[in-house]
């Protein structure tokens, strides 16, 4: 038997959307349960001492 699907722009759109959505949630779950884990464990990652609110001084915003 041969059958034919039909989907419209709008589906086709819905579901690569949903596609999508599901693919980033899985990279921000996967990034935050790896994170925590490494925390757990100590593990820590280099980091940057230098932040934008530590440009400026105490003194110059105060001026």
């Amino acid at each position: 038997m041969n059958t034919l699907l039909y989907i419209d722009a709008g589906l086709g759109m819905m579901i690569a959307q949903a596609a999508i959505a599901a693919f980033a949630g899985f990279v921000l779950f996967y990034k935050t349960l790896i994170i925590k884990i490494k925390g757990w464990l100590g593990i820590t990652s280099k980091t940057d001492e230098s932040s934008f609110d530590d440009m400026y001084d105490e003194k110059d915003l105060k001026d």
